[in-house]
């Protein structure tokens, strides 16, 4: 690469970083404040399918229970930092504490499993994430700690000393509302979760994770320890997932048990494989599409009753179907996702030259 391309690479990563920046105002501006809200709920997933890309696409686990983890750090925050055992311990201390936890309930996870592939694997996780939701719904009785399904209310918000996210700030001229400022520490934390995986996908770990996705049998005769490296991916996954979890429960201010069901590990799932499993930059934009499409969607109904005067398709009917006929469309023309990794447009290559020549020959 000479200087020319290097100082344009630059160029545009600054690009990139001033229309990040400036994001939250731009949209705002255009399309309301209900869009920032989304926004940030967009970068906290890209936290979360990031997390499961470790796990799904580096490793090759099926993990059908990965929301557990963010329920684990956000019941972490939620119950160190709200009334409910009358504790209120700083953030700086109950993100690491929640990543930690989390981390630990990845390994518990992945013991167990360590024998068990495909299918198998995917219906053991599945029950871990339920395992965990109904445990958080029943921890209320007979001492209660987790106030069962009416969750946990007046969660602290992100502060460090007397500054706390959820007031409005102004600075330079600009005025910070809680949805602003949230959006700058969660932008901070997915560009870190971003570098995390990037030096991972280039490091030897990343690359035993591979071997062991491609072949587990060939990785262990090469020397891998698959055991060690399929219970760090767990614990690594679960990592993201708690911090995410911390972040979700600041955010929201409250909790509960319906926050954490299936239906959202498959979301997380599916934000990975369309993305492009194992390749960070298509699990970034997947998790941006997954987030923003749906409730571009919620627009249909307004758009129905200006034009015909009444609403023929409920607007969450057509999202669900749009979203199945996505996901159908996409496993029969792209396998490998919208971005997919190179070492899987690679191997889809080959694999259809392979089908030619013995359909041909």
């Amino acid at each position: 690469m000479n200087a020319t391309q290097t100082r344009w690479r630059w160029l545009l990563w600054v690009a990139v970083a001033l229309l990040l920046l400036a994001a939250p105002f731009l949209i705002e501006a255009t399309l309301g404040r209900a869009w920032v809200r989304i926004a940030d709920v967009a970068l906290l997933f890209i936290m979360l399918a990031l997390g499961l890309n470790i796990v799904v696409g580096f490793a090759g686990l099926l993990d059908l229970g990965y929301i557990a983890f963010f329920a684990v750090g956000a019941y972490c925050y939620a119950l160190l930092a709200s009334p409910q055992l009358a504790i209120h311990w700083p953030f700086l201390v109950l993100l690491p504490l929640g990543a930690m936890v989390a981390a630990v309930f990845g390994i518990l996870l992945g013991a167990p499993t360590l024998r068990l592939r495909g299918d198998y694997l995917a219906i053991v996780t599945l029950g871990f994430g339920e395992i965990i939701r109904v445990l958080l719904n029943n921890l209320n009785r007979p001492v209660n700690i987790t106030n069962g399904p009416q969750g946990i209310t007046l969660i602290d918000p992100l502060q460090i000393g007397g500054f706390s996210l959820a007031q409005t700030h102004s600075f330079a001229g600009l005025t910070f509302t809680a949805l602003h400022s949230y959006y700058f520490v969660f932008l901070a934390c997915a560009v870190v979760s971003i570098i995390i995986s990037r030096r991972l996908e280039d490091s030897r770990i990343g690359r035993a994770w591979v071997a062991i996705r491609e072949d587990e049998l060939a990785a262990a005769s090469m020397g891998i320890n698959t055991r060690n490296m399929k219970l760090l991916a767990f614990a690594m996954g679960a990592t993201f997932g708690g911090v995410a979890g911390g972040l979700f429960a600041s955010f929201q201010g409250f909790i509960s048990p319906e926050s954490f069901h299936l239906i959202d590990s498959i979301m997380v799932l599916c934000m990975v494989v369309l993305g492009g499993m194992g390749n960070v930059a298509g699990v970034v934009l997947g998790a941006v599409l997954l987030t923003a499409l749906p409730e571009a969607l919620r627009y249909i109904g307004p758009l129905q009753q200006r034009w015909f005067g009444e609403v023929f398709i409920d607007p969450s009917d057509l999202r669900m179907l749009l979203f199945g006929l996505a996901l159908v469309l996409m496993m029969l023309f792209r396998p490998s996702g919208i971005w997919p990794a190179r070492r899987r447009t690679a191997e889809n290559v080959t694999e259809r030259m392979t089908e030619k020549r013995h359909a041909s020959g």
